[in-house]
């Protein structure tokens, strides 16, 4: 038993508590990659975008894929506003407005973006007119992705940031050193109480975040059908 064990007894079991943190992260981030591809797949299927798929990188830490993740939801976010640049460049400006009206049906909205993409493309599909509203309208995914994107560069610029995805296979003091680093093992509980805060602020994110993704990806399935 190592000496730190002996002199602060929660330790092994402070341990194994950050482990199962890591993991549960890694797990969340996963999910998350695939909520993006599903979403990429739509955009590039129906809006016309060039949206390259992502993957985690088993060679690479945490930090890394966060900043892959980052990069291609930025690219989403650039495309959701192009798309209200070329509605607001196209369109009236009581046409614009009628996109964000609440109380404006639905079918009307996709009738007006169908018309701009007709312009764009010189044809357009009702499928991509609503795949468009319903990125326009949906602050849900809007904050959300802005939200994860904060929050994946604080888990990057962390402690955790700097620990490889595939650490779990590599045994308990490895994992501990690339956590810790340099920390006195008498802080594991300092470790373990930010790992905690820092996934649960991820995981409430990362549900907003794939349900609003869900939310698009579903109409899809549904028109198809």
């Amino acid at each position: 038993m190592a000496l730190s064990d002996l002199l602060y007894p929660d330790n092994p079991k402070r341990k194994k508590e950050l482990i199962q943190l890591h993991q549960e992260l890694l797990d969340c981030m996963s999910t998350n990659f695939h909520a993006t591809n599903e979403l990429v797949g739509v955009l590039n299927e129906h809006l016309g975008c060039t949206i390259t798929p992502i993957e985690m990188r088993e060679s690479s830490t945490v930090k890394e894929n966060c900043e892959i993740i980052i990069q291609v939801m930025s690219e989403i976010q650039h495309q959701v506003q192009k798309i209200d640049n070329d509605m607001k460049e196209k369109l009236e400006p009581v046409l614009y407005q009628k996109l964000y009206d609440i109380k404006e049906p639905e079918l009307e909205k996709i009738a007006i973006a169908q018309r701009v993409f007709s312009i764009i493309f010189g044809e357009a599909t009702s499928t991509a007119a609503m795949v468009a509203i319903k990125l326009l309208g949906s602050n849900h995914l809007t904050l959300s992705v802005s939200k994860l994107i904060g929050l994946l560069a604080q888990i990057g610029a962390s402690v955790l940031g700097g620990v490889s995805i595939t650490i779990i296979g590599l045994g308990l003091e490895m994992i501990l050193h690339a956590v810790l680093g340099a920390v006195e093992r008498n802080q594991l509980l300092t470790a373990v109480r930010s790992y905690e805060k820092h996934l649960a602020e991820f995981k409430a994110a990362s549900e907003k975040y794939q349900h609003a993704i869900h939310e698009v990806t579903s109409l899809v399935r549904q028109q198809i059908q």
